[in-house]
């Protein structure tokens, strides 16, 4: 899909507060609010708009660490990760990777206890390395065109 100027600024707006109706983003692009509507609504369908989510702090409703983990998996045990990995509620993310380690993931835990018994389920599957978090330097940063 070609992203015109006026997709950007829609993008922008959305990206900025997904929340704020098709009208307000109208008074800020310069367009009407069915003109928004349409123009979302084929994004949307093409797969540029992937979707919308509600961010939620993990420290407010309990969790006191996150952690990057990376891992290498072991020979034969690739594939069963892959499945086994989608069914972790720890894992916020998680991305396949290519030099020594096969995946990074992003994890939320209640404790050291949890890290050490989530660890624990990990290490059939390979050699793991983590990091706590301490903060959150840059947060989810809107896309900005190609130039």
């Amino acid at each position: 899909m070609n992203i015109d100027n006026l997709n950007w600024k829609i993008l922008k707006c959305l990206q900025q507060n997904a929340r704020q109706s098709n009208a307000e983003i109208g008074r800020q692009v310069g367009v009407s609010s069915p003109a928004v509507s349409e123009r979302i609504k084929k994004m949307e369908d093409l797969g540029v708009i992937q979707g919308y989510n509600t961010l939620i702090s993990p420290f407010e409703i309990g969790y006191q660490l996150k952690a990057i983990i990376t891992m290498r998996a072991f020979m034969g045990k690739l594939k069963p990760f892959l499945e086994k990995v989608k069914t972790y509620d720890e894992i916020v993310n998680c991305y396949r990777i290519t030099g020594d380690e096969n995946f990074v993931m992003e994890v939320v835990l209640k404790n050291q206890k949890h890290l050490e018994l989530f660890i624990d389920q990990l290490i059939v599957y390979g050699e793991t390395k983590t990091q706590i978090v301490l903060s959150h330097v840059v947060k989810q940063k809107e896309l900005k065109p190609i130039i």
